[in-house]
């Protein structure tokens, strides 16, 4: 058993933030939207000192994360989980034939979290909507980019509901900065976030997450 609220982190790339893999506190949150949160909230709550945790692996498909979740995620005993994956499921199907796959996404993304309901009954959920700016990757087929990131974006809201989770909406934040800055100041290569961006992501990640149930502290 832990005292502390214990956050936990995951997802692909964009969790990861290259983050330290030993114990080592100056690089274990990564470089990202994480350690950003991670940073504002432990020094606000400090003295009820929450434990934060990442465990986002670059490359990551929601398949990927469903075969390490007993490690990486029940063993670990959260009492919050955020949840941040979907790019890269659209970026190995976009060339295939039938495009990304929303129902097989879908299905796998509500078992894992089924079995994480009957493995800690307990938990708290924060769903974050996947997102992506025109440039780099999302170049070549933007059109087909939009369409598979509104249906990943729609099967994410959708669990949301489904299992009372915060529900973090992400594409638009993104695409309202847009009008202050070029889509490559946010995200560099239409999918991973700059430094602005990661900045971006926490500051609606805190928003959202301080003012619901869900709330850390």
């Amino acid at each position: 058993m832990h005292n502390q609220q214990r956050v936990l982190f995951q997802g692909d790339s964009i969790t990861d933030g290259n983050r330290g893999r030993d114990a080592d506190p100056n690089h274990i949150m990564g470089h990202g939207y994480a350690f950003w949160i991670a940073a504002e909230l432990g020094h606000a709550m400090a003295p009820t000192q929450p434990e934060f945790l990442n465990r986002g692996i670059s490359g990551n498909r929601i398949t990927d994360l469903q075969a390490r979740w007993n490690e990486d995620t029940l063993q670990l005993q959260p009492d919050i989980i955020s949840i941040l994956i979907g790019v890269n499921d659209i970026l190995m199907s976009i060339m295939k034939p039938g495009g990304f796959d929303k129902i097989a996404y879908e299905n796998v993304y509500r078992h894992l979290l089924q079995h994480t309901q009957s493995e800690l009954p307990e938990v708290q959920w924060i769903l974050c909507e996947p997102f992506i700016l025109r440039g780099g990757h999302t170049d070549a087929d933007w059109g087909g980019w939009q369409a598979a990131a509104a249906d990943c974006a729609a099967v994410v809201r959708r669990l949301a509901k489904e299992f009372n989770a915060v529900f973090v909406p992400l594409q638009d934040v993104f695409d309202d900065a847009c009008a202050v800055a070029p889509a490559s100041y946010w995200i560099w290569d239409g999918i991973h976030p700059t430094t602005a961006g990661h900045g971006l992501l926490a500051k609606r990640w805190l928003e959202v997450v301080q003012n619901s149930p869900a709330r850390i502290g």
